[in-house]
């Protein structure tokens, strides 16, 4: 996908969204999804506690073919920015860790299941041999649906609020 191209993806619900690489210019879209968030998804997607988010974060967020770094906006049909979607991939090209957020009012749609499926593939197709997440204990949905999805967990060293949910590509 160019950075311009937009995928249409479809939630098992039937609802109808909108898939594209993130841009430079897209860092005010960014600075509202993540207003439109709960101070717990926020917490979970940074695994810390601030309210805010920092241009450093929002930089992080950013597509960086350099730094193995392939972020997505998802829209809804009017075009508000409805999630994000973060795929980083470390030095070797062997694993790839992956973060969605999404907006507190388009939650219960099937987007998270959607997204996490799309990016499953997409690391899959860029040849990566396994996708990671790590997650707040706490955050019961998301771990929940990376296991539906065949990710198993593990618990994180010295971490005991984290666990390491993983899911083999091939």
């Amino acid at each position: 996908m160019m950075p311009d191209e937009t995928e249409t993806l479809v939630t098992r619900t039937g609802f109808r969204f909108f898939l594209r690489p993130v841009s430079r210019r897209d860092e005010d879209m960014l600075v509202e999804l993540f207003r439109q968030v709960s101070s717990d998804d926020l917490r979970f997607r940074f695994l810390s506690g601030e309210r805010e988010t920092s241009e450093q974060r929002f930089a992080q967020l950013l597509s960086d073919p350099a730094a193995r770094v392939t972020s997505f906006l998802a829209f809804d049909e009017q075009r508000q920015v409805i999630a994000s979607a973060t795929l980083k991939g470390d030095a070797a090209g062997e694993h790839c860790e992956v973060a969605i957020m999404i907006r507190a009012a388009s939650k219960g749609r099937g987007i998270g299941w959607t997204l996490l499926d799309y990016l499953v593939g997409y690391a899959e197709n860029a040849g990566y041999t396994s996708l990671v997440s790590i997650e707040d204990r706490d955050n019961h949905a998301s771990i929940a649906l990376q296991r539906q999805m065949g990710f198993a967990t593990e618990p994180v060293a010295d971490e005991p609020t984290l666990v390491r949910v993983c899911r083999r590509l091939r």
